[in-house]
């Protein structure tokens, strides 16, 4: 015969499974966290969220319905003879801001490898004391992310409070996990979520074509951006000539309108969530090509009333003259626009030799704004 006491036992664990185990079968965790309950039982596919009814796109460019809502293209700089810097809001990323009300961001990207946590934090150190306001670190995956942190704590007990600013390929999980320690997010819409392998077994020939991915799209990015806005991070979306996605290049071809369509379909997912601290960029390792994108997206945003800031830069400029060259085409013929909000001179040296052109640059269209 069971002793008292193991009786009780017996029948406290009872009660306790009894309270806790769901008494449906339809149970499912909630899709971004909070208190999980009970739902009607149905196939997965039809409880996720129907986010693309959710958001209000900006209408098609290829159908013309952009042309007759918000009329024709027109301007992409304040005034083509005198330069007067383009009116942006401000967007906030840690102790520095980006927009017009405020001085050109100058920044660089670190070239250490991030799990290395000491060499990371001397060389954002250099940085920092060359004279830069934000340096860019490359986060692959987990462990990168989890360096990140320390990266970001040993910089703070170092008294260094220069934002970071994480660059994502790929990883829609890490940049959750990475949003925890740094000030700024980097995404690109040609791999973020949009970098499938299986993009390529398509051909996106009709709007409709086009369209029927962007639930992808938003479940893939929706996350990041509500972790951004709650935890109030800066975002860049950040397009590349070099690694636009196959569906985009399929649509648009591998041109400036494929690169402006493709930062503005993240820029709607980010609106619809009524976040707006974010800046975009248009870069590319052409300069000519790089202007006309940045013009094109300015003109985008002149058109349809957004005043989002520009990051500009020359993707892999090169070292030397060359390098220094082609970025003073670039960013310096979009500063004479009055476009430009932030700049990075991308030169295949080490981040501490960027500063000298890259402020050069700012300080020149600074005194003539």
């Amino acid at each position: 015969m069971a002793s008292p006491k193991r009786a009780c036992v017996v029948l406290l664990l009872s009660l306790l499974l009894h309270a806790y185990i769901p008494q449906s079968s339809a149970f499912q965790p909630p899709l971004f966290g909070g208190r999980t309950s009970p739902v009607p039982l149905r196939a997965a596919s039809e409880a996720k969220p129907d986010y693309v009814s959710d958001i209000l796109w900006t209408p098609s460019w290829k159908s013309g319905a952009r042309d007759a809502e918000f009329g024709e293209l027109g301007r992409y700089s304040h005034d083509l003879r005198t330069v007067i810097r383009r009116k942006t809001r401000t967007v906030e990323c840690g102790p520095i801001k980006f927009g017009s009300d405020h001085r050109i961001v100058r920044q660089t990207m670190a070239t250490t490898n991030t799990a290395d946590v000491s060499a990371t934090v001397d060389q954002v150190m250099r940085c920092a004391d060359s004279g830069f306001d934000l340096v860019r670190i490359t986060v692959q995956g987990k462990r990168e992310a989890s360096a990140a942190m320390k990266i970001r704590e040993e910089l703070f007990k170092r008294g260094y409070d220069i934002p970071l600013c994480a660059d994502m390929h790929f990883q829609p999980k890490v940049a959750m996990m990475v949003a925890e320690a740094v000030e700024k997010i980097r995404i690109n819409p040609g791999n973020f979520a949009d970098g499938r392998k299986d993009f390529d077994d398509h051909i996106y020939e009709t709007e409709s074509d086009f369209t029927s991915e962007r639930q992808y799209l938003a479940e893939a990015f929706i996350p990041l951006v509500d972790k951004c806005k709650e935890l109030n991070r800066a975002m860049r979306i950040g397009t590349n000539h070099g690694s636009m996605s196959s569906r985009v290049l399929s649509f648009y071809g591998d041109t400036p309108r494929g690169m402006a369509e493709s930062a503005i379909e993240f820029a709607d997912i980010c609106r619809s969530r009524d976040y707006h601290n974010f800046v975009f960029s248009m870069k590319a390792s052409n300069p000519l090509v790089m202007v006309q994108a940045y013009r094109l997206l300015a003109a985008e945003q002149y058109r349809l009333g957004w005043d989002y800031p520009l990051h500009l830069g020359v993707t892999e400029a090169g070292d030397g003259e060359d390098g220094r060259m082609k970025s003073a085409i670039g960013i310096g013929t979009l500063l004479a626009d009055g476009v430009g909000d932030t700049i990075r001179v991308s030169l295949t040296e080490d981040p501490e030799f960027e500063f000298e052109p890259c402020d050069r640059l700012a300080t020149i269209a600074e005194g003539r704004l």
